[in-house]
């Protein structure tokens, strides 16, 4: 089984920067997309950002300017920087990786990191 071990969360200022990293416990093969997506208290899960195997990449409008996502497909990492961050961005963060299995797909997820930004 596979897992992915997310660091980089923490407590930052409103408008500072955070960054975070997400790297599989083994190899990956036939991923589709990895991303991020978080979770608020008393929210759903929603995606954040994610980039598909071939360089695309997709995220919320709430980030869209501010976070960046990026990924070394050598060490199947994936990174999340976030910049101009909001007190609404204070959620606990997940990384994803969604792999093809025939036709359909399979998700991972990360354990997830507390991200508070707070004054």
């Amino acid at each position: 089984q596979v897992q992915l071990v997310e660091s980089g969360g923490g407590l930052v200022q409103p408008g500072g920067s955070l960054g975070l990293s997400c790297v599989p416990s083994r190899s990956i093969f036939s991923i589709y997309a990895m991303g991020w997506y978080r979770q608020a208290p008393g929210k759903q899960r929603e995606l954040v950002a994610d980039m598909r195997s071939g360089g695309s990449t997709a995220y919320a409008d709430s980030v869209k300017g501010r976070f960046t996502i990026s990924r070394d497909s050598d060490k199947n990492t994936v990174y999340l920087q976030m910049n101009n961050v909001k007190p609404e961005d204070t959620a606990v963060y997940y990384c994803n990786a969604r792999v093809v299995r025939g036709f359909s797909t399979e998700d991972f997820w990360g354990q997830g990191t507390q991200v508070t930004v707070s004054s």
